[in-house]
């Protein structure tokens, strides 16, 4: 087993410091959303939703995937692709944003593996290695995997594979704990995580079902990882990063967002991505999020239907504060 080098270490555990990081998620964390979490949690690692080597090779110009605040950092960009050579561009284009460079071996979309990208990356652990080596060798910044627990229930090599990627020069893993086949259903299995973090050298984070505090002590209880990664978890509660990290550092479970706080960062929320896009597409981009924001209120479903046919900013507005009297 390949050992991380001290040096390369204590670079990977100043930008975790916080034992909490912002899972990489296709099409939420965007700009906004990392702006929102950053409200909350200024330590936690976040890292931007996934993006295509190829896109990059392909658009060379700015655009709005790499759209940077100075606030965001620590920040990891997240890579996937499975041509080494394109890889290394990617990662040479992006350090100069990121101070982490993550590859995405774990989307289990199925675009995204029949392009042989993502989990399918988990079939081919020798092209898995030298995209690894390759990045390595187009960055000066860490370099991190997000992988699963396998393709298949079958065929579970997430042991083997960590050990691999931790070979080839990664110094920083995440592990979804699901399979590819079980994309997202079921429950995460974080119990499993533990024969990774007893394997490798390199620091663990576990991933997936972590939607409250506790949920997050049971998980580091039965995974013995080194630290949490949160997505759909951060949709739900913008300030659950912020309120794990609190409790990791002080033991005090601080309150969940009330509903008014909620119904605020929604109001925040769509009118940044209203700035950033416009009010056409910012208000449909936005109507994935409704779910999230109104969950568990009495006819949210009915409310849900209204919010994701209107097209007009201002009777959102007004619709928002019918619901909130309503509740």
């Amino acid at each position: 087993m390949l050992k991380a080098q001290p040096q390369q270490r204590n670079r990977v555990k100043e930008i975790i410091k916080s034992g909490v990081s912002l899972a990489p998620m296709a099409g939420i964390t965007d700009y906004v959303l990392r702006n929102l979490v950053r409200r909350y949690s200024k330590t936690a690692l976040i890292t931007t939703e996934m993006i295509s080597s190829e896109f990059l090779a392909q658009n060379r110009n700015q655009n709005e995937i790499l759209k940077l605040d100075d606030s965001h950092h620590p920040i990891a960009y997240q890579i996937v692709g499975h041509k080494p050579q394109m890889m290394q561009d990617a990662a040479r284009r992006l350090s100069q944003y990121s101070d982490m460079i993550d590859i995405n071996m774990g989307c289990p979309v199925r675009k995204v593996v029949c392009g042989h990208d993502g989990s399918a990356l988990m079939k081919e652990p020798e092209l898995a290695y030298d995209i690894v080596q390759a990045v390595i060798d187009g960055t000066d910044k860490p370099v991190s995997v997000k992988f699963r627990l396998g393709y298949t229930s079958d065929n579970m090599n997430y042991v083997e594979f960590g050990q691999e990627m931790q070979s080839a020069g990664a110094q920083f893993i995440t592990l979804h704990a699901r399979t590819r086949a079980q994309m997202y259903s079921g429950h995460a299995d974080w119990a499993k995580i533990k024969a990774l973090k007893d394997n490798v050298d390199v620091p663990v984070f576990a991933n997936g079902d972590i939607k409250t505090v506790d949920d997050a002590i049971e998980c580091l209880d039965k995974s013995g990882a080194d630290g949490v990664a949160i997505g759909r978890g951060a949709m739900e509660d913008p300030t659950l990063l912020y309120r794990i990290e609190h409790y990791l550092q002080t033991g005090e479970k601080l309150p969940a967002p009330s509903l008014k706080e909620k119904f605020e960062m929604m109001r925040y929320h769509i009118a940044q991505e209203i700035e950033l896009r416009g009010e056409r597409v910012g208000i449909k981009f936005f109507r994935k999020f409704y779910p999230y924001y109104i969950s568990g209120i009495k006819n949210a479903s009915k409310y849900r239907g209204v919010l994701v046919t209107e097209t007009d900013y201002k009777k959102l507005l007004e619709y928002f504060d019918y619901i909130e009297k309503e509740i």
